[in-house]
């Protein structure tokens, strides 16, 4: 559907600060974003693929569309200056009631009133968009920055002759997958979903629920103090099997109580998307409580071990895996594969978050390097990274499609000898930096853990976080200041 013109409002000048330079370079990366988003015309692309998804070909009132396109425009801007500054939906909610800059960058400042979305309305924005769009405006900022053009009126001229990647892993927001605490945490979701459709008069005969809360908790008070007593295996054996027994006790009134909401609901005051929700919650335990205990069994009991796929380490974050790290402060790590790929300036041009078990990291890189070509026209022309990325297949792959290989190698000798060349220790001095690169994206945009639950969420987290990475590197290079006086004239 076609966009529509939208009329101009006036609005507020900014409130003059002075004496405080963190505010002052704040306001100046805030203009700078600004500026890109308008040059490089990504707002408009955001707003046709939402009309396209909102309206397909039908006709609607040009009053509605308008509003409609202002909206969108408001997500894309408030989903940045979120991860710029509060990633919780609440705290930033407040922080853009209290800010006039927020205010006039998410173009919410009106001279009347200010209309600051709620938390939810916040939380409505960050899923506006899917993967695949936030990838394809991340795509079109990379290629507007580099263009030969330099729109941005750039110092020095961004290109794509350096390709540095690494991968790391993100962690997901749960506990340490303990497998007794796995039936702890079945256990209270049952009982605490079963309270709320007692509380709308759907019963079956049971005890009273919080018993079953407080053995289970007896338990595990009982079970973390058993390593410091005499025989603390046999002890351990012994409370798991009350635990397990207390486990398929609660299943079983779950599955009554499945069996009665499905029949029974109607009668009540639940809605049937609240129906749906309990019932999904109940579902997802009952089926995979069996194998947490079988899997709590063979451990503690069997004293066996399980292999890493077979491995429940929550409950409700199915897609986590056991990434070995290999790290003095991090051995073991659970979560996703996250790897990044940037150019010499820090622009990250690449990037993948994997749902299934971590793939090698030389797939990883051919599939990225690929993916570039078909973006941006044209292959890096160098490639530095660790040795983790080091194959002799992957050095054939470069070499067929003229590449210079600065990957680390594996064998100390060859990685010797190769360090008397001045190319490659200039190419990995700056490799060191995609580290970095990594703990920025991680621990300042992203601020991990992430809370966004189930997969595809934390995806569309990242790809909101790697497109406002983008913008700030942007916002925070040189600028010519020849090209900006001829702009100026």
């Amino acid at each position: 559907m076609l966009r529509i013109h939208e009329q101009i409002e006036f609005r507020p000048e900014l409130p003059v600060i002075i004496g405080n330079i963190d505010y002052q370079n704040f306001k100046d990366i805030l203009i700078q974003i600004d500026d890109i988003l308008v040059k490089s015309k990504i707002e408009l692309d955001f707003i046709d693929t939402q009309l396209c998804k909102r309206n397909g070909s039908t006709q609607q009132k040009i009053k509605s569309q308008e509003l409609f396109q202002k909206k969108c425009r408001i997500a894309l801007r408030c989903n940045i200056a979120r991860f710029l500054t509060e990633k919780e939906f609440r705290k930033f909610s407040r922080r853009l009631a209290d800010s006039p800059l927020l205010q006039w960058f998410c173009l919410i400042d009106k001279m009347d009133k200010v209309n600051v979305p709620s938390k939810s309305e916040l939380e409505r924005f960050d899923k506006m968009a899917t993967v695949t769009e936030i990838q394809m405006i991340i795509d079109s900022v990379n290629c507007f920055a580099v263009s030969p053009e330099n729109y941005l009126n750039l110092e020095k001229e961004l290109n794509l002759d350096s390709y540095f990647s690494d991968s790391t892993c993100l962690k997901a927001n749960i506990h340490f997958p303990v497998d007794w605490i796995l039936l702890r945490d079945g256990v209270r979701t049952i009982i605490k979903s079963v309270k709320v459709i007692r509380k709308y008069g759907i019963r079956t005969r049971m005890p009273k629920p919080s018993i079953f809360l407080t053995q289970i908790n007896k338990l595990s008070i009982e079970m973390s103090q058993c390593r410091r007593k005499k025989d603390s295996k046999k002890l351990r054996k012994k409370t798991l099997r009350k635990m397990k027994k207390i486990a398929k006790i609660v299943k079983g009134h779950a599955i009554r109580y499945v069996e009665k909401l499905e029949n029974n609901w109607e009668d009540s005051e639940l809605s049937e998307n609240e129906k749906n929700q309990i019932l999904n919650r109940l579902t997802n335990i009952i089926t995979q409580m069996p194998s947490a205990i079988k899997q709590a069994h063979e451990r503690i009991i069997g004293e066996r071990k399980v292999s890493n796929k077979e491995k429940i380490l929550s409950f409700y974050e199915p897609d986590t895996h056991v990434i070995i790290r290999g790290k003095v402060n991090a051995e073991t790590e659970f979560g996703n594969n996250l790897f990044i790929a940037e150019q010499s300036e820090g622009l990250i041009i690449d990037w993948c978050l994997e749902k299934e078990q971590s793939k090698k990291d030389i797939a990883l890189m051919q599939t990225s390097i690929e993916r570039i070509k078909k973006v941006f026209n044209k292959y890096p022309k160098k490639i530095g990274a660790d040795r983790g990325f080091s194959s002799k297949r992957n050095s054939e792959w470069l070499e067929d499609r003229k590449i210079i290989n600065g990957i680390c190698p594996k064998n100390p000798a060859t990685l010797k000898k190769i360090m008397k060349k001045s190319s490659f220790r200039k190419l990995h001095k700056r490799r060191a930096q995609t580290e970095s690169r990594i703990a920025i994206l991680k621990n300042q945009v992203l601020k991990c853990p992430l809370k966004s639950k189930g997969f595809n969420h934390r995806e569309l987290s990242v790809g909101w976080a790697v497109l406002t990475h983008n913008l700030w590197v942007l916002a925070r290079l040189p600028k010519s200041v020849e090209k900006l006086k001829q702009k100026a004239a």
